[in-house]
């Protein structure tokens, strides 16, 4: 077996495979775990249905593959019974014995003839309802009377055929004619022999049926049966099904093998052909899936880097929006503060002169070290102290002020137009000379 092209894994299946079968060719292991998916498991009950004679799963009754029946592409055996009466002598028996054998000509002729024009009205006529039941039936007979025989397949036609096909193996079909000597002792004598069966078991399917029944009728005209006994050979051949060989009259075991041997041997290579074809797609199958499969990964991980990209390109707009919005706001509160001050700066008292009565002269002590002093009149408010500090360049924007000692936080605060005033500087507790520190509160 060539392992080109098959995994460790695929080759351990095709040596498991042959292992619990025994089949010897490992290509056909192959072919057949390429059909059921390299499912061990499936291709196995497969193979022992089939081996026992029972219809795979995708054998199916309809649409069953066309046979080619093309007589320059089949092997022809014909077994003739020997006449044991010899010709008559002179020149008047030679002249008789050859009007008999001219005569047997055309009636042989004319018979097939008219064999012919009948099937093609029969083939008109309805499928039979029952074609399962015709196969099954005459399996069940024909096991009464002769017991020993090649395992017959448990299906129709139809479904042989697909199998077949499916399987790559060769079809052996017979129809049964009791009526027929030479068909009952051939049933007897190569059919049952156990190298003809072991042959058609190892090599073949093998589907027979009764000449009486619908289905044995319209198989015969399918494939042209007209003498008894008949073996016909299907095989797949250029993807067509075709009968390989016409095995014709009754022969000893060891010629009726030769003979499927013969056609086996002749027709093998195109069964090849098409396990080398099918492995060849299913590798291109499992190639193209194997890149369909690389691409998707490439896809996704080109798409996941792309969203990765997106997300920071987001994220850092995010960040770069925050810090404008933050920027823009810093700016407004400033804008705010200025204007504000402006504002404030009119409301703050003027100065009282130095050493009129109910002055209170206080020094600030500003974060950045600088020292403000300032006189108030002691009926100013604690609002107006705040607003004179909070219009100063250098004052906090955020601050309360305090005393030193006692240290406590002096109620100071902005007021909002109609809120009342807060209190004086006499109810702070403020008096003449005072030292008062300013702590900036965002610091």
């Amino acid at each position: 077996m060539d392992n080109d092209g098959l995994s460790n894994e695929q080759t351990e299946k095709v040596l498991q495979f042959q292992d619990i079968t025994g089949l010897d060719d490992m290509n056909v292991c192959r072919d057949i775990l390429i059909r059921h998916q390299w499912d061990l498991e499936v291709a196995f009950q497969e193979h022992l249905n089939i081996r026992e004679g029972r219809p795979s799963a995708y054998a199916t009754e309809s649409r069953a593959p066309a046979v080619v029946n093309d007589r320059f592409l089949q092997h022809v055996f014909t077994s003739v019974r020997v006449n044991s009466t010899p010709p008559p002598g002179g020149v008047g028996g030679l002249i008789g014995y050859v009007f008999n054998y001219l005569v047997n000509f055309w009636y042989s002729a004319f018979s097939s003839l008219v064999s012919t024009v009948l099937g093609l009205f029969r083939n008109q006529e309805s499928i039979p309802s029952d074609p399962l039941g015709d196969v099954l039936r005459f399996i069940e007979t024909y096991n009464e009377k002769y017991p020993e025989h090649p395992v017959f397949y448990q299906g129709t036609y139809s479904q042989a055929l697909n199998d077949a096909k499916n399987e790559l193996r060769f079809l052996l079909v017979y129809l049964h004619s009791e009526a027929t000597a030479d068909a009952t002792a051939f049933c007897r004598g190569a059919l049952a022999n156990p190298e003809v069966i072991e042959f058609v078991n190892r090599r073949m399917l093998f589907w027979a049926c009764d000449m009486a029944s619908h289905e044995g009728k319209r198989v015969a005209g399918a494939i042209s049966v007209r003498t008894h006994p008949t073996l016909i050979i299907i095989g797949m051949r250029a993807n067509k099904m075709i009968i390989m060989g016409r095995l014709e009259g009754d022969c000893p075991a060891e010629e009726l093998i030769r003979r499927m041997d013969t056609v086996v041997s002749d027709n093998e290579v195109w069964l090849n052909q098409a396990r080398q074809d099918r492995l060849e797609r299913d590798l291109t199958q499992t190639l193209r899936q194997q890149q369909d499969e690389a691409y998707q990964r490439s896809l996704q991980a080109d798409q996941e880097k792309q969203r990765r990209k997106q997300q920071e390109r987001e994220e850092e707009r995010r960040i770069q929006d925050a810090i404008e919005a933050e920027r823009r706001a810093e700016e407004q509160r400033k804008e705010d503060i200025e204007r504000l001050k402006l504002e404030l700066a009119d409301q703050v008292p003027k100065e009282p002169e130095a050493g009129a009565p109910g002055t209170i002269s206080i020094v600030f002590k500003l974060p950045s070290g600088l020292r403000l002093e300032r006189r108030f009149h002691n009926t100013n408010t604690m609002t107006d102290i705040y607003n004179f500090i909070f219009c100063h360049p250098q004052a906090p924007d955020s601050f309360e002020i305090t005393t030193n000692f006692p240290k406590r936080v002096l109620e100071c605060s902005p007021r909002t137009e109609g809120e009342p005033a807060g209190p004086t500087l006499v109810d702070s507790g403020l008096k003449n000379r005072e030292v008062l520190f300013v702590a900036d509160l965002d610091a």
